[in-house]
């Protein structure tokens, strides 16, 4: 009877624990993609466009969907330096209302607002939505899809 009630105990114990740390993974999960859009926007905002890319993962199927649809890190990245060839063009970026969702142990969901505060010459404000897709890679949380849609003037 003993060894039942100290078996119970143990197991009560181990199953009231797993969603706890389940929850702790998620949460170190969340901070650290959190902390990858923080160093993007430090990167973007001292006009480091290699140093932002860092943040995709280099591989010939990661997808950037804003006016069209571009496969691949290389095309990816020249698109980026086309579109913002200065730093009045890339102007000061910051992310607000992030949202993170776990759709498993390597994957995730990432929602929220961009703001690129810029002058006339670099094209005037610009803000809108994106939704990333994050996949955990032995090189850390990387973006395999970025969906990113600018807000009508």
């Amino acid at each position: 009877m003993r060894w039942t009630k100290l078996l119970t105990a143990v197991l009560t114990g181990v199953f009231l624990t797993m969603p706890h740390e389940a929850a702790m993974a998620q949460q170190t999960s969340a901070t650290t993609i959190q902390q990858v859009l923080r160093e993007q926007a430090d990167a973007w905002n001292r006009g480091d466009v290699e140093t932002f890319m860092r943040a995709y993962k280099d591989a010939p199927d990661t997808t950037f969907i804003g006016k069209s649809i571009q496969r691949g890190y290389v095309p990816i990245l020249e698109r980026y330096k086309k579109a913002y060839p200065n730093k009045d063009a890339m102007g000061t970026l910051d992310f607000s209302n992030i949202e993170v969702r776990e759709l498993g142990p390597q994957h995730a969901v990432v929602t929220g607002r961009f703001h690129l505060a810029r002058n006339t010459a670099g094209g005037g404000d610009a803000r809108g939505i994106f939704s990333l897709i994050w996949e955990k890679t032995p090189q850390g949380w990387k973006i395999i899809l970025d969906h990113t849609s600018v807000d009508a003037p």
